[in-house]
């Protein structure tokens, strides 16, 4: 099968036949239809992050495809059913965390394109346990992006806690970020989007975001607190320090949500201001298996709109130039 295959961090990828893998007893093999292309990914490429991944490695945690076969521990009538293969591959099922709604958090976890071979390939193996139902309402082109991107941003809104007529300032507004707009407009926030590309900005107005703040050309943080300050600022932009910004964004009482991960970032939090403020820093990864069956339902009911373009496996590293050089303005899906 053909496959995109990080052989040594910080180098290009390369395009590779590599042997099609076997499933093991309880997980399920998936001829992958779709996969979206997530700046994780190009983490894991790079080895940015204390745990790096072996190589070489496979990447990929936004694939969609068709179970083809499936263990000795699996029952034969999932074969044909079309699943979400997302970055909680696996995970224990019976610590503390897995048992209260937080499987995210289980360290023991494995996942998918970073601790196990993921979903840039023709074929993917995944656990049985851990794939998420695919709606018959939703394109496996729509499907990628909300696997990730989407389930990310939807759990950051539910982990700040927004709640309706609350100010949401979500700072940077591309694959994830054009998401979150529309998610925070669900939970009933008014939204303040920021980011430095005009079009992006234009596309979160198209989604509904009420006010845009171009960072390039005004101080964010003038521009919201003139607005009264936001409840809630969730960052998704990687450079560090658009942190320090949204934490001086916020109006007493509010909540910073930490949802991406610059490499090496560090967030320095001014205790006075925080404790005086009640401000609350709150970290968000991803989000549950119960949280991408929502994501999927609100997406099937119309409520969301996904904003992709359509790349092949062999561009794997110019979709990773292009994301770095912000000529993104949203996604980006592998189509095979």
């Amino acid at each position: 099968m053909k496959a995109a295959v990080v052989t040594e961090f910080g180098a290009p990828l390369t395009v590779q036949d590599i042997p099609t893998p076997v499933p093991g007893p309880q997980q399920v093999l998936v001829k992958i239809q779709t996969c979206g292309v997530c700046h994780t990914d190009i983490h894991a490429a790079q080895g940015d992050w204390p745990a790096k991944p072996t190589v070489p490695f496979v990447p990929g945690h936004e694939g969609i495809g068709i179970i083809e076969g499936v263990g000795s521990q699996v029952s034969e009538d999932r074969i044909g059913e079309r699943v979400a293969i997302a970055w909680l591959g696996s995970a224990c099922g019976e610590c503390d965390y897995c048992v209260s709604g937080w499987e995210t958090l289980c360290e023991k976890q494995e996942n998918s394109g970073y601790s196990i071979d993921g979903a840039y390939a023709e074929y993917a193996v995944a656990d049985s346990r851990y794939v998420t139902r695919v709606p018959d309402g939703i394109s496996s082109f729509d499907a990628a992006p909300l696997t990730c991107a989407g389930v990310t941003t939807y759990k950051a809104v539910k982990v700040g806690g927004v709640v309706p007529a609350q100010r949401v300032a979500i700072f940077g507004v591309g694959g994830l970020g054009h998401m979150a707009v529309q998610y925070a407009r669900i939970a009933g926030g008014f939204v303040i989007a920021v980011d430095i590309e005009d079009e992006k900005l234009e596309l979160a107005r198209e989604l509904g975001a009420d006010h845009t703040v171009n960072s390039m050309t005004t101080d964010p943080v003038e521009a919201i607190r003139a607005l009264g300050g936001a409840d809630v600022a969730i960052v998704l932009a990687v450079i560090p320090s658009v942190f320090d910004q949204a934490f001086r964004s916020l109006r007493r009482g509010g909540r910073l949500v930490c949802v991406s991960m610059p490499a090496h970032g560090v967030l320095p939090i001014p205790i006075f201001e925080a404790v005086v403020g009640g401000i609350s820093v709150l970290g968000s990864i991803v989000g549950t298996r119960k949280d991408l069956r929502e994501v999927f339902e609100l997406h099937e009911a119309g409520r969301t709109k996904v904003s992709a373009v359509s790349r092949k496996l062999d561009e794997v590293n110019e979709c990773f130039d292009d994301l770095l050089g912000g000529r993104v303005t949203a996604r980006q899906v592998f189509e095979f």
